[in-house]
C-alpha cells in the first residue's frame, strides 16, 4: 500500500497533562465499598496509568488496548493478577479533554462510580486545570471507511474532518427504550453539556443476575437509571429524554481512549457495546500497525 492509498492520515498536538494534583472520594458500583481516587499530572510520553494504592507496591495499569481483560458490562484492565474495573467514564473525560499524561490513584478494584456517568470527573479535570506539554501526540485521520459488522450489532468510521459520534440505540422488545439517536462533535464543550451527565442503565430483568454473581452492591437509584416494561426509575427523573443513548455515545469515548491517540472521523454505530467497541478499535490499531505510522 503507497502512501496515497493509506486509509490514515498521521499528524500531532501539543500534549497535556493536569495542572495540578485533584482528587474525589465516592463508593464503586459493584464493590459497594469507598474508593478515593486521585489525579496526579504525569511527564510527557507517559499515558493514562492507572495505580492500585490498596495493593503492596501499588501495582500500575496502562490505559490501553493490551492490557482489556474484560468487556462484559463495563471495560477493565489488567495485569497479571492486579484489576481495575469500570475504567470507561474516567477515561470519557481525560480524553474528551484531550488530557494525555496522567497517573490515576484508587484505593479499591474500581474508580468510584459518583453520579453514574462523567461529570464528576469532567469537574475534577476543570478544578485542575490543564498544563501543555513540550511532547507530541498523534493525531489519525481517516481517508478510507473501516467497518465491523456481526449480527444487528453495527460499527462504521468514516472519513471526516472532527471526532464524531452517531449512536442508534435500539431495544425493540422494550416499550421504555425501543429506539433513540444521538449525533455530536466530540469536544469538552459537548462532551460536559451533552453526555457527562448521562448514567449508566439497565433493564429490570437484568439487575437480579448482576446480584447474583456478586456485582452492582454500589448501585442505586442515585447512580443508575433502571428501565422496566414501560416504568423508567431514576433519581429526579431522566436528565434527558434519551440519556440511555448519550451514556451509550459517552462509554464509546471511554472505549476508544484506548487506542492511545486521537481518531479524527465520524463513527457511525447501531446497538455496540464494551464488546463490539473493543474489537472495533482493534481493528483499527491493526491498520495503523500495518502500516508501521504510529
Amino acid at each position: 500500500m503507497t502512501s496515497s492509498d493509506s486509509p490514515l492520515k498521521i499528524y500531532s498536538r501539543k500534549q497535556n497533562t493536569l495542572a495540578s494534583e485533584v482528587s474525589f472520594s465516592g463508593i464503586g458500583i459493584h464493590t459497594g465499598q469507598c474508593v478515593y481516587m486521585r489525579f496526579i499530572p504525569a511527564p510527557e510520553n507517559t499515558g493514562r496509568i492507572f495505580r492500585r494504592t490498596d495493593l503492596p507496591g501499588s501495582p500500575e495499569i496502562p490505559a490501553s488496548l493490551d492490557y482489556v481483560i474484560d468487556t462484559n458490562r463495563s471495560t477493565s484492565i489488567g495485569i497479571g493478577g492486579v484489576r481495575i474495573y469500570t475504567v470507561e467514564h474516567v477515561l470519557a473525560a481525560l480524553a474528551a479533554y484531550k488530557v494525555d499524561n496522567l497517573y490515576i490513584e484508587i484505593s479499591n478494584v474500581e474508580p468510584p462510580v459518583a453520579s453514574g456517568g462523567s461529570i464528576e470527573f469532567v469537574e475534577m479535570i476543570e478544578k485542575a486545570g490543564l498544563l501543555t506539554q513540550d511532547a507530541e501526540q498523534p493525531i489519525v485521520q481517516l481517508k478510507a471507511p473501516i467497518y465491523q459488522s456481526e449480527g444487528d450489532i453495527h460499527l462504521v468510521a468514516l472519513p471526516y474532518h472532527e471526532y464524531r459520534i452517531s449512536y442508534t440505540l435500539s431495544y425493540p422488545d422494550n416499550p421504555a427504550l425501543k429506539s433513540q439517536y444521538r449525533s455530536f462533535a466530540i469536544d469538552p464543550n459537548s462532551f460536559k453539556k451533552e453526555l457527562a451527565p448521562s448514567r449508566t442503565f439497565s433493564l429490570y430483568k437484568e439487575v437480579s443476575a448482576l446480584m447474583d454473581k456478586g456485582l452492582i452492591k454500589g448501585g442505586s437509584l442515585a447512580n443508575a437509571v433502571i428501565i422496566h416494561d414501560e416504568v423508567i426509575f431514576s433519581k429526579g427523573g431522566l436528565f434527558y429524554d434519551d440519556e440511555p443513548v448519550r451514556h451509550k455515545m459517552l462509554d464509546m469515548v471511554g472505549d476508544f481512549s484506548l487506542l492511545g491517540f486521537d481518531l479524527i472521523a465520524h463513527f457511525i454505530s447501531i446497538r455496540s457495546g464494551h464488546g463490539p467497541n473493543f474489537a472495533f478499535a482493534k481493528k483499527i490499531m491493526e491498520e495503523i500497525n500495518s502500516e508501521n505510522m504510529v
